[in-house]
């Protein structure tokens, strides 16, 4: 709908972009904080390394934020694609 009123596919990828990245940031903040809270029942658990041993806390943050990325940007391109007359007049 925004392609047929004048928008650009840039901008159409841009805006499904963040709000697939909001999303995905309002969720690893979330599991940080738990993490937080889990540290204290987990810490006599684990064995040559700490409980916020910032390396692991990184890349277990990054890891949905790219899937979160890759999962949004191919839709995201095939829908910017679309000729937006086709979609209007199958609506």
């Amino acid at each position: 709908m925004r392609m047929a009123l004048g928008g650009t596919a840039r901008n159409v990828r841009a805006l499904v972009l963040q709000e697939a990245l909001v999303l995905a940031f309002g969720g690893v903040l979330v599991g940080l904080l738990l993490a937080s809270v889990a540290t204290r029942t987990l810490r006599g658990l684990l064995y040559d390394t700490s409980a916020v041993d910032p390396a692991s806390l990184l890349t277990a943050s990054l890891l949905p934020v790219g899937a979160a990325l890759a999962a949004s940007w191919f839709p995201a391109r095939r829908a910017t694609r679309v000729d937006p007359m086709v979609v209007l007049r199958a609506e």
